[in-house]
């Protein structure tokens, strides 16, 4: 495999684990140890390579200066088929994270989420609310008002609970204070619901 070919398969890697958050080319730069001018030129082929094979349904996208892999607007009616279906998707680690966080802190802010993912929560929470296992509960106190998010009926089903109160307890320590600490959070959430389900 050339250089530039698989400089575009590093850059299509790091898309694909970064999601819908996505990359600059400083970014990408950066994390790669490559020059800028050499993003550019290997994103415009990648980009080329995807439009050109049909055989791909995903292509890459520039949004104000951050690229993201996304499905291909021909595949729309696929895709819609799948989210009119919410039974046939599985919630992604990301979706998971933010729900275990509504489910222990609630009422919470999507700030005080993100402050404790380390990272932008937009989407999984819009995934939640439309997929009905978290709600608006109220607003808070603070500028601006910012929207408190809880749990719902539907998560009490998805998870198999009569109510929130069988969850079971955190470790009494603070578990949000550190990486380590989050994911072990994280861990035990998983543990105990995977087999719910």
């Amino acid at each position: 495999m050339t250089k530039t070919l698989m400089l575009q398969s590093r850059i299509e890697a790091l898309l694909f684990v970064v999601g819908d958050d996505g990359l600059t080319i400083k970014q990408l730069s950066q994390l790669l140890g490559e020059q800028e001018e050499l993003i550019v030129q290997a994103m415009s082929a990648l980009r080329e390579a995807f439009d050109e094979n049909v055989a791909r349904g995903i292509t890459v996208k520039e949004i104000a200066g951050v690229y993201q892999l996304i499905t291909k607007s021909e595949f729309a009616d696929t895709i819609q088929r799948l989210v009119e279906n919410p039974t046939a998707q599985s919630l992604s680690q990301a979706s998971l994270e933010v729900l275990a966080i509504v489910a222990y802190k609630q009422p919470i802010t999507r700030v005080a989420i993100e402050d404790l993912r380390g990272v932008k929560c937009e989407r999984p929470i819009q995934t939640l609310v439309s997929r009905g296992l978290i709600k608006e509960v109220g607003r808070s106190e603070g500028t601006g008002r910012a929207i408190l998010y809880g749990t719902t009926k539907e998560f009490l089903h998805y998870f198999g609970l009569n109510t929130i109160e069988e969850m079971p307890p955190l470790p009494e320590e603070d578990l949000v204070e550190t990486e380590q600490e989050t994911d072990l959070f994280m861990t035990k959430f998983q543990e105990t619901f995977s087999s719910a389900k």
